[in-house]
Parts: structure tokens; C-alpha cells; sequence
């Protein structure tokens, strides 16, 4: 079975997708309180925290796809892409959902209130609203209808990514350890992305250079 051929996603994209639902069948099982597992005290806080976290992680996790693709040579991760961006904007909604319909009681003058006066959820409800227009165009046939357009869109996830983090660190005030992992993870992988761009730029320009003597 080589791998990236159909066979190969045909058998991996299914475990996958199950070993990205892991997070979310503990929750619910915490939240049901089976097998001993519990969300603790304060269970909608722990929720919505474990949520966001994820969301996050899976963020991070679809950025990281092509920098290991660059490293190792394995083109084939590329195919694992869309469905880890997916699942990171459905973790991220599950947390606003969470937020505004357990933790606010779908009290929509309250939830403006907090985007308003609190900057924290400000970002997060920023980034939220990044994401639907890269969630809804992640299809395939939407990178054909928009073209060069698709990727200048999708770039926006780097932007999305620094407003997560930064929510993340607004929102647990002091404990700021987490965030800032997240945070270094997030500028090892925007790094990795400026080295690329400039290795291609250099190659595109040597290139030309080349090119030009022939040509004249």
C-alpha cells in the first residue's frame, strides 16, 4: 500500500478521524461521569476549557502539516490537512457553543456584552469568525472556483492561530505556562513558514538569473 495512493487515505483517513473524536468521547464521558471520569467541581468551566485547548492543539497540528512535509519529504501528510483544520473549527465552535449555551444560558444580550467589555473573548469570537469562511470553502471544489484566491484566504489561519493563543493567555491571567507553549510552538511553525518563503524566493530568483544569459 504505497503510501498517498487512494488504498492508503482510504484505510488511514478513517483512524484519523476516530483519533480526533479521542478528545471529545473523554469529555463526554467525563461529563457523564462514567467509568470514574469526572469534570471535577466546576464541570461547564472545565468543559469549556478543555474544548478551547483542543481546539487549539488541532490548530496547531494542521499548521504543522507543512512544515513536517518540507522536512521529511512525506507529500502524502498534505492529505490529512483539510480534515485536521475541520476538526479544529468544530472543537473551536463546541467551546463558544459551550460558552453561550451552557455557560451563558443562550442569553445573546449577556454574550454581547462579554465580546464587548472583555477582550479575551473578543479575540476568540474574532478567530471564530476567521474560521467559517475557511471551514466553508475547504472543499475541493471551492479551491477550483477560487483559485489563487483559496490560498490567500487560507493564510488567514496564521492569523487566527496568533488571535488563539493570545486568547488562551488573556483567559488564564496568571498561569501563563500553557499559553506560553502554545505560543512558542506557534512561532517555531510561523519561522519555519518565513525560512521556506525565502529558500523559494532565493531558488526563484537563482533561476531567473540563469535563465536571463540563454534568453539573451
Amino acid at each position: 500500500m504505497r503510501p498517498g495512493s487512494k488504498r492508503f487515505y482510504r484505510v488511514t483517513k478513517p483512524v484519523v478521524f476516530l483519533l480526533c473524536l479521542i478528545p471529545l468521547v473523554i469529555l463526554t464521558l467525563r461529563a457523564l461521569n462514567i467509568w470514574g471520569l469526572s469534570l471535577g467541581a466546576n464541570q461547564i468551566e472545565e468543559l469549556l476549557h478543555e474544548l478551547g485547548r483542543w481546539g487549539l492543539k488541532m490548530l496547531l497540528i494542521t499548521l504543522s502539516v507543512t512544515p513536517l512535509r518540507q522536512w521529511t519529504g512525506w507529500n502524502w501528510l498534505i492529505g490529512y490537512r483539510r480534515m485536521l483544520g475541520l476538526f479544529s473549527f468544530f472543537y473551536i465552535l463546541l467551546h463558544f457553543t459551550v460558552y453561550a449555551v451552557l455557560d451563558q444560558g443562550l442569553d445573546l444580550a449577556a454574550v454581547a456584552e462579554d465580546i464587548i467589555e472583555r477582550p479575551y473573548i473578543t479575540l476568540g469570537v474574532t478567530g471564530l469568525l476567521l474560521l467559517l469562511p475557511l471551514a466553508a470553502t475547504s472543499t475541493r471544489g471551492m479551491m477550483r472556483r477560487l483559485g489563487k484566491r483559496w490560498q490567500k484566504l487560507h493564510r488567514l489561519i496564521y492569523v487566527i492561530a496568533v488571535l488563539g493563543v493570545w486568547h488562551f493567555y488573556w483567559q488564564v491571567k496568571l498561569d501563563a505556562i500553557d499559553p506560553a507553549v502554545y505560543a512558542g510552538i506557534l512561532a517555531l511553525l510561523l519561522l519555519t513558514r518565513l525560512h521556506y518563503a525565502r529558500q523559494k524566493r532565493i531558488r526563484l530568483e537563482r533561476a531567473t538569473a540563469k535563465a536571463l544569459p540563454e534568453s539573451s
